[in-house]
């Protein structure tokens, strides 16, 4: 696909990967149809992108609300006249392990937790999914999806929900890929290892400089290098049902 003209709708899009991954694709002259829960984070975002001269507009959305997720991809639609892409990239963290024992006390893994990790970043990338390929089934137009996986799909500590609705993700892409190529419409998939972004910032040094010493690069990725890879799906027209996993060789 050139990316030249197309709409890309990207999700969680005011910050971090979001917002590196929407920089990439204005620079190659894609239109951006920005979406994020945080409304001031929304605006700042898109006025540091307006240097790039190309059609964007900002959304707010929760994307584990349906009816939400509907009425976002009528509005793009309606004000773009088409959709030729979608980045699933929102998600959120509640780390905790299944359960904890120490000093005789035995804690759990809220259901509360679990649920909020499953309806972000998988309910949404669902739905997303969903409503971004009948637009462009219904418009009889050719499209790609890329949803935004994790090194941890195989499993990682204290991360049971992050990870679950990770492999989720794989899942979905493959079985996507498949369903909808009928269509003309590839699905891939990216899975980041641990990025520089704000979320680092809140990691101790000393717990930083130990998780950098298990990659084998021994650094973090920049958010660029994520955004390259979902480029390379986006403009690779024979790439479709496959996870490509960027973490600088590491394995959780």
């Amino acid at each position: 696909m050139i990316i030249k003209d197309k709409v890309f709708v990207i999700t969680g899009a005011a910050r971090g990967l979001g917002f590196a991954i929407a920089k990439d694709l204005a620079t190659f002259g894609g239109k951006l149809a920005l979406v994020d829960m945080n409304q001031e984070g929304l605006e700042e975002a898109a006025n540091t992108l307006r240097e790039y001269n190309v059609e964007m507009r900002c959304y707010t959305a929760n994307v584990a609300i349906e009816a939400d997720v509907v009425a976002l991809f009528d509005s793009i639609q309606q004000d773009f006249g088409q959709i030729d892409g979608l980045v699933n990239n929102a998600g959120i963290t509640r780390d905790a392990l299944l359960v904890k024992h120490k000093n005789g006390e035995t804690q759990k893994m809220s259901l509360t937790a679990w649920q909020q990790v499953i309806d972000v970043n998988l309910t949404g990338v669902f739905l997303c999914g969903r409503e971004a390929a009948a637009k462009m089934v219904e418009n009889n137009r050719k499209g790609v999806i890329v949803n935004i996986s994790s090194i941890s799909r195989d499993g990682n500590i204290g991360q049971s929900n992050y990870s679950a609705a990770k492999a989720g993700v794989a899942a979905l892409t493959a079985t996507w890929g498949k369903e909808l190529a009928r269509h003309g419409i590839r699905v891939g998939a990216v899975a980041p290892g641990f990025a520089n972004t704000e979320l680092i910032k809140s990691i101790p040094e000393a717990v930083l400089d130990k998780l950098k010493a298990q990659i084998p690069l021994r650094r973090l990725a920049e958010p660029e290098e994520i955004a390259h890879t979902v480029r390379y799906i986006i403009e690779n027209d024979y790439f479709t049902t496959r996870v490509i996993a960027i973490g600088g060789g590491m394995q959780v």
